[in-house]
């Protein structure tokens, strides 16, 4: 009974089956894109394995008995690229014709080579070229007829030296403030800052002038901007995701850029060198950290520029971004090296290894040529501080000596322009916590001792080979000396945690022109000219009495300019005088006849100024 009322309910729920035919006018319309794209998207390519074949022309014709060792130098070549999984060397009458193929496990291993080898000089008479095998159906194929490329408009950006032709010859300054809202350009005036452009997020961060001031970077999450000209209209951009750290080429031709987030094993972009004219990626380089930024030392004159890395020094030439003569230099326990800013002459130095001294070497480039090397006894570490014209090297030296416990400080003073570079030394037992050259000149400052007795020395590097110190000033509260750039005159600063104690010191009869405070500063610049100096408090370092104040070189303060959350203040730099030395000569020669013209001026911009103010009060 009970099977029969089951029969009874399927029967009720049984329909009738779906028919899946389709009807005898039916049309299909559907690809097979529309319906498989994921799955067709990843079918083999009919290129594939061919666009991981790279083709490499101008290779040595070689017969067999040369055929193994050429083979050993391009694997050795190429391989640094990737993995090379097939060679094929071509030959007619038992040579190699004088071009191979590779074969690279993937195709962006190819084209790396291509990017890399290019143009790889491997001897006198052989510079590879080197181009992907599917590219030679596109060469193919290009069209007989001539077409001219587009005519590209040129951007006029104005005078970019358009700040120099001021009358009055006023220095420009950037200044960050409302704790980085805001940016203005200022011109420095005796009376108060004269405003020459100001916005609102000009920059995310901080901002940096170039080493000619042709040019203000701003940095932003994508990239870095260039801004110039009377208007500071942007001059170029250049993209590089979460960049943090810039540096120039002292021409001003190349910008190097970091950003920790853009690296990857096969693309190098963690440091990107970009043509700063053209706004072209110049080359990637790959860096693990930045903790000695820059990365990159820059030559005086930007030919040359190197890196350091474990027991390498690599010097890359301009404007091939490649190796000098192909190879680093291999140089053992290298800790430190450093550019002469007026020559293309390399310093570095090296650590004790057992039986073998530490030493300074200094190295004549492009030839390699050393031509001094100088041994040192009992080192811990080593400073290298070079003079602004490269006319002497100081190598501050902190040495254990046998049967000591202390730490004793060497100052070996290299005279760069003399024959086989002689070397004086200056010995201090004190503990150094300050040295600094003259810019322009052969005195050198240091601060040595312990708090509260640190004293500031003042030395002469005399022709006669002698080294004289001049004079020495006793209790000083500094832990910083700030030449100005034209010489003679400093300020020794106690920054941060020393209130912001400031002495005014004339080294041409070593004389305290002032002394003065400016409590909490954190930073101190002087101007280009070495006229003025300015003292601040960041609101970076310290979240209160946020200011800058503006000096005389003799420590008169003329202004006190509050800003609201003021963090940054840098002078814009001067490009290089045209001048030769016989007419600045002949102009210090006549300066009081310029004296008289510049005064005269100085007295009519102050009655107009008192007469505006009685006016005003007039008015009022």
């Amino acid at each position: 009974m009970q099977d029969t009322e089951d029969m009874a309910a399927e029967a009720e729920f049984e329909e009738e089956e779906p028919s899946f035919s389709d009807s005898e006018d039916f049309v299909d319309d559907i690809d097979d894109e529309e319906l498989l794209g994921d799955i067709l998207r990843e079918r083999p390519q009919e290129a594939d394995g061919i666009d991981s074949v790279v083709v490499v022309d101008n290779v040595p014709q070689v017969g067999p008995e040369r055929q193994e060792k050429l083979k050993n130098v391009i694997h050795k070549i190429f391989s640094k690229f990737g993995k090379i999984t097939n060679e094929f060397y071509p030959e007619a009458e038992g040579k190699t014709k004088g071009y191979i193929f590779l074969e690279y496990a993937s195709p962006n291993q190819a084209l790396e080579a291509v990017k890399n080898a290019d143009g790889y000089k491997l001897d006198k008479q052989h510079t590879f070229r080197v181009n992907v095998f599917t590219d030679f159906d596109k060469y193919m194929n290009i069209s007989d007829e001539w077409e001219p490329p587009e005519k590209q408009p040129f951007k006029d950006f104005g005078n970019l030296r358009h700040w120099m032709e001021d009358p009055d010859c006023r220095d420009q300054y950037s200044v960050i403030y409302e704790s980085g809202e805001r940016t203005g350009i200022f011109s420095n005036d005796v009376k108060e800052p004269i405003t020459v452009e100001e916005r609102a997020r000009w920059t995310e961060t901080y901002v940096r002038w170039s080493p000619k001031g042709t040019y203000l970077a701003t940095f932003h999450q994508r990239g870095i901007a260039l801004w110039g000209g009377e208007k500071f209209k942007q001059i170029q951009r250049f993209s590089h995701q979460g960049v943090q750290l810039i540096d120039f080429s002292p021409c001003e031709r190349y910008m190097v850029t970091f950003s920790p987030l853009m690296d990857t094993k096969d693309d190098p972009q963690a440091i990107i060198i970009w043509d700063v004219l053209t706004g072209q990626k110049k080359r990637g380089f790959h860096c693990e950290s930045s903790a000695h930024w820059p990365i990159f030392k820059w030559s005086h004159d930007g030919k040359f520029f190197a890196r350091m890395t474990q027991d390498t020094l690599s010097i890359y030439e301009t404007p091939s971004m490649g190796l000098l003569d192909k190879k680093s230099l291999k140089i053992n326990g290298i800790k430190d090296f450093s550019w002469s800013p007026g020559d293309n002459i390399i310093a570095f130095w090296v650590p004790e290894d057992k039986d073998i001294p530490a030493r300074v070497t200094l190295m004549q480039l492009p030839s390699r040529h050393e031509i001094r090397v100088r041994n040192l006894f009992n080192v811990v570490d080593c400073k290298l501080h070079w003079q602004k014209q490269g006319d002497y090297l100081c190598v501050k030296v902190d040495r254990t000596p046998k049967g000591t416990q202390g730490v004793v400080t060497n100052f070996e003073i290299f005279r760069m322009r003399e024959k086989q570079v002689p070397v004086d030394v200056v010995e201090m037992k004190e503990s150094i916590i300050a040295f600094a050259w003259e810019p322009n000149g052969s005195k050198f400052a240091v601060l040595h001792g312990e708090s509260p007795r640190i004293n500031a020395s003042f030395y002469h590097v005399k022709n006669n080979g002698k080294i004289e110190l001049i004079k020495m000033f006793d209790k000083q509260q500094a832990n910083s000396i700030f030449w100005s750039p034209q010489g003679q005159f400093l300020v020794l600063a106690g920054l941060r945690s020393m209130n912001g104690a400031l002495a005014f010191v004339d080294t041409s009869d070593c004389t305290m022109m002032n002394i003065a405070e400016h409590y909490m500063a954190s930073d101190v610049e002087w101007d280009p000219t070495g006229r003025y100096v300015v003292t601040s408090v960041s609101w970076w370092s310290h979240k209160v009495d946020n200011a800058f104040w503006l000096w005389t070189f003799q420590g008169r303060l003329l202004q006190k300019n509050n800003k609201d959350r003021f963090c940054q203040l840098l002078w814009r730099p001067r490009p290089p005088t045209l001048l030769s030395q016989e007419q600045i000569k002949l102009i210090k020669k006549d300066l009081k006849k310029y004296s008289k013209i510049f005064e005269q001026k100085d007295r009519l911009s102050q009655s107009k100024a008192s007469k505006e103010l009685v006016d005003k009060r007039r008015e009022v």
